[in-house]
């Protein structure tokens, strides 16, 4: 298995990959990690797969936690009651932190990390990806080093490239949507001013203008955003530090005295998804299949996300027992989730306006997000935690992923480290006879679960309800192929 791409969205993939002992080579054209931290951490949702894969200590011995409701359009309220979660917060995690987790974890569980590999060419058949690249492919990242060489071939290939994917370029899928109108400055640069002023000048310019922040960091270094004076047009090259400084002496009057930046880089509210999340044995994730504003620190997890989704299917096709359509349910399930997430940064952009109409619009939104049910709602868009897969009519559960129950042995997520399909059963008379290969059966009386048995796939999400065993059997099928034996 080829994934291209060695952000957050492709080792996520090369983690639930390695899983099910796929082979996996990641390429990833830069030569060193990144430092830009454009992600900021994990919502509630990736919070919890990355608790049902193991990883969520890791994140929480170098992150913190953090709780804010409603974080919509810059309108911040309190955590929300209810939440249909056993882990009702956040952890701030730069993206650079992020990536080194999972990579750590990628290569344990046997990934090969190549940097400085840039796919240039692809082509596909019948029975698998053919891709061309730059250089020599060198291995990295204490990965098993393969043969060094300008072509590979693999039976399936994932595009989890950025924004501007070359692999979506080159399958020729249309991208559409609107292009930025508005264009924003963000860097880590040291500042002189005293923290005190800053805050209180930060606190002023932000009546007017969300769209502006200066945030300490560590080592002094501080994290700065600015609306940037227009767009620009070649938008992949970084400002300078000087149009930082006249950006922040247009909106505060003062530029701080910034100096000594670590990076510096620009982002648009440009709004586009692809048409197609799958073109025969090539598929796309994250940036590469969508783009929107980093409005309400969606994108990342979005990414994370896609990959949660679509990891055990292609490992099922590869292990030869995915049923009939089961890898086009990746398209099915997360294009109508990244249009809603496209959606809701769309309209949180208009929030984020200066004008007079758009403070009227944020005035009247915060006084209805002070209803609890609003407030629940809009944090479970942001958090994920409400979303839904269509897996047609049925129980309420249907379709949702199953919030971390406590049970007599433990805790549902401890459960669900190796990624299997999982029936709880509290009746204690239902089979999985057939798939036990693919799904593990935990009969267990918790009293936090309220139905008699679930089942759930490999990423968490309810795919049955019941304690009928002919209506479980027909079920089984729907996700886990054929039985065996």
């Amino acid at each position: 298995m080829i994934v291209v791409g060695g952000g957050p969205t492709g080792l996520m993939l090369a983690c639930e990959l390695r899983l099910h002992d796929v082979h996996v080579v990641v390429l990833e054209k830069l030569t060193e990690p990144t430092r830009q931290s454009r992600g900021q951490g994990l919502h509630t949702r990736s919070v919890e797969m990355m608790d049902q894969r193991g990883l969520l200590d890791r994140f929480l011995a170098v992150s913190e936690k953090f709780q804010v409701g409603g974080l919509f359009g810059g309108i911040v309220k309190p955590w929300p009651d209810g939440l249909d979660t056993a882990h009702p917060y956040g952890v701030a995690t730069p993206q650079p932190v992020t990536e080194r987790l999972l990579e750590e974890r990628a290569v344990e569980l046997g990934a090969e990390i190549r940097r400085g590999c840039e796919v240039v060419g692809l082509s596909q058949d019948e029975d698998g990806v053919d891709v061309e690249l730059g250089n020599g492919g060198a291995p990295a990242s204490g990965g098993v080093a393969g043969a060094g060489g300008t072509h590979l071939r693999s039976r399936y290939l994932v595009g989890c490239d950025g924004g501007r994917s070359t692999v979506r370029k080159l399958l020729g899928v249309g991208f559409p949507g609107e292009p930025a109108t508005v264009e924003t400055l963000l860097g880590e640069m040291e500042v002189t001013e005293d923290p005190a002023t800053i805050a209180a000048v930060v606190e002023e310019v932000r009546r007017t203008q969300l769209r502006f922040g200066v945030a300490p960091g560590e080592d002094g270094v501080c994290r700065v955003v600015v609306p940037a004076d227009g767009v620009a047009e070649d938008r992949s090259s970084a400002p300078t530090l000087e149009e930082f400084k006249k950006q922040l002496r247009a909106f505060a009057g003062t530029d701080f005295g910034v100096h000594s930046p670590r990076w510096l880089s620009r982002f648009g509210d440009a709004t586009r998804q692809a048409e197609r999340y799958r073109v025969g044995r090539v598929l796309l994730a994250g940036d590469a299949a969508h783009i929107h504003p980093p409005t309400g620190g969606q994108g990342l997890n979005l990414g994370v996300q896609d990959a949660f989704n679509l990891g055990w299917k292609l490992a099922a096709e590869v292990a030869g027992w995915a049923p009939e359509g089961l890898l086009d349910s990746y398209h099915a399930e997360r294009h109508p989730v990244g249009a809603r997430v496209l959606d809701n940064t769309r309209a949180q952009i208009t929030l984020l306006g200066a004008d007079p109409g758009a403070a009227a619009l944020r005035e009247l939104f915060a006084k209805l997000m002070d209803f609890e049910e609003v407030n629940r709602y809009v944090t479970g868009m942001i958090t994920a935690v409400g979303v839904r897969y269509d897996f047609g009519e049925g129980h309420d559960l249907l379709g949702r992923r199953m919030r971390d129950v406590r049970l007599e042995r433990g805790r549902l997520y401890e459960l669900m480290r190796e990624g299997r399909g999982l029936l709880l059963d509290r009746t204690g008379l239902l089979s999985v006879a057939g798939w036990a290969d693919r799904v593990d059966h935990v009969v267990d009386a918790g009293e936090e679960l309220d139905v008699p048995a679930v089942l759930l796939r490999p990423d968490g999400h309810v795919a049955w309800v019941g304690e009928d065993q002919q209506d479980l059997l027909d079920r089984l099928p729907r996700w886990f192929g054929a039985a065996t034996g």
